[in-house]
């Protein structure tokens, strides 16, 4: 079930926030959403559901014994566990498929259906297992309790990636006040709206490029292709960790925020700062600061940085494209710290740092959408070589450059930046815009209804990981 499908935008959300509110304490309101969640995550696969309940059952009980005697032998195995889960699921087919390449072996590779959410959802368990490892006093006893942890239905499926610590508390005591849930239900709105209007209009400029020959493609089209790419993932994901947060205040949990205009950035270094920021912050918790972070001296930091973002590439996908773009991101982060001074640049040049972010982002991106990284090769080629035009190419870009698509190809550069948080601090200080806030936001679900309606469902694009 996708947060952007006519059933759970008309019936399961809304019947889920109306017993919500019904129920008494918090207990009661603990098994509604513990019975939503798992009915919203069988909802397409009952076998998902079965991985998902092994999955918080094993990772409860190392979280019952890696507080005890020989906790490092059960951290281990509990480690062990959960990323023996994700390979098999994820990888299997690809270390298969690269060891018959390199090798000349004749090993079967095996097509295994990936399990939806099982990045987040094993993220999830293994970060509540390393933290009652290192605070013995986060450990719960209550089975219930990590069941909702890991499968709340907000932040299930794609995230943002929350941390036990973040919410211990709130599993136990919480109230959803009618302020937070109004506010709730208008950020649920606004992501809706990003996903439908935007990203998924910026999904079929993305698609037709992304589908077309090498041989039609040029310079025009390879860079609207990648800039209806790079439009497509931000609004994607950040609505969809919009609808999740806003999904949160309305039954009272808090999760941090998972995006804070990456599009904005003056470097690398600070774009990773604001994209995915509970990915990223994962990672340096897990992995960045216990291979020793930046304490060991300037080339083991380096070696840090590159094998923290080529996990980061691999953790998005079993492909080699989502390697070379982690490692694309890895390679500038390094790079900054000597060779690109970016981040000391002064106030009046601080645009060279956006547009130098900007165009690794965007080309960064390639690799990311591209399924080969021939193509990804022959679109970044195009981009900057690409001035041979064809009949063919021409007439594909006639087609994408209508009122429609310029239009909210605008609108979605001008929102990619800090201009709602502009709208809103404005709001803040005038209640008149603040109470025009709400009708607008009625409108835009109305917008989003008849959208829903209208055209074809596309999945949220980290559905897959």
């Amino acid at each position: 079930m996708a947060f952007s499908s006519v059933v759970f935008v008309c019936f399961f959300l809304p019947a889920v926030c109306l017993l919500n509110w019904a129920m008494p304490g918090i207990r009661s309101k603990n098994a509604l959403l513990t019975v939503a969640s798992l009915i919203f995550y069988g909802f397409g696969d009952p076998f998902n559901l079965v991985l998902l309940l092994a999955s918080v059952l094993c990772n409860y009980t190392a979280g019952l014994l890696v507080t005890g005697r020989r906790r490092r032998l059960f951290l281990a195995l509990a480690v062990a566990f959960n990323l023996g889960l994700l390979a098999f699921y994820k990888y299997l087919g690809f270390f298969a498929a690269n060891l018959n390449a390199l090798l000349g072996a004749q090993l079967p590779v095996p097509q295994i259906t990936l399990p939806i959410g099982i990045s987040f959802f094993t993220f999830q368990g293994l970060s509540y297992v390393i933290d009652v490892y290192r605070e013995p006093d986060l450990q719960t006893s209550s089975f219930f309790d990590v069941l909702l942890y890991i499968c709340l239905f907000p932040q299930l499926v794609a995230g943002p990636i929350v941390k036990y610590r973040d919410i211990a508390r709130e599993i136990r005591v919480r109230r959803a006040t009618l302020p937070e849930t109004a506010q709730g239900l208008r950020r649920f709105v606004l992501g809706l709206s990003k996903k439908l209007l935007i990203a998924d209009t910026m999904a079929g400029v993305a698609d037709t490029v992304f589908g077309l020959d090498a041989a039609f493609l040029d310079i025009r089209l390879a860079w609207l292709g990648a800039v209806a790419y790079t439009l497509q993932i931000y609004f994607d994901f950040s609505g969809y960790s919009d609808m999740a947060i806003g999904m949160g205040w309305i039954f009272g949990f808090h999760f941090k925020e998972n995006f804070d205009h990456p599009y904005a950035s003056t470097s690398v270094k600070m774009f990773w700062r604001r994209w995915h920021i509970s990915l990223s912050s994962w990672f340096r918790d897990y992995l960045y600061i216990p291979l020793g972070g930046n304490r060991r001296g300037r080339w083991r930091t380096y070696a840090n940085k590159l094998l923290v973002f080529f996990c980061t590439g691999l953790w998005h996908g079993a492909n080699w494209t989502y390697v070379v773009w982690g490692l694309w991101h890895g390679a500038f982060l390094v790079a900054e710290d000597r060779l690109l001074p970016v981040q000391r640049l002064g106030r009046r040049w601080r645009w060279v740092g956006w547009l130098y972010t900007l165009l690794v982002a965007v080309v960064g991106f390639v690799f990311f959408r591209a399924a080969s990284l021939e193509q990804a090769g022959a679109i970044i080629g195009r981009m900057f070589t690409g001035f041979s035009f064809t009949v063919e190419g021409s007439a594909a870009l006639a087609g994408l450059i209508d009122p429609l698509h310029l239009a909210v190809l605008a609108l979605g550069c001008v929102v990619s930046l800090p201009v709602l948080d502009k709208l809103r601090a404005l709001s803040a200080k005038h209640p008149v815009l603040e109470r025009l806030s709400y009708p607008a936001t009625l409108a835009l679900y109305g917008l989003d209804v008849m959208h829903l309606a209208a055209a074809s469902f596309v999945p949220f694009i980290y559905f897959q990981f």
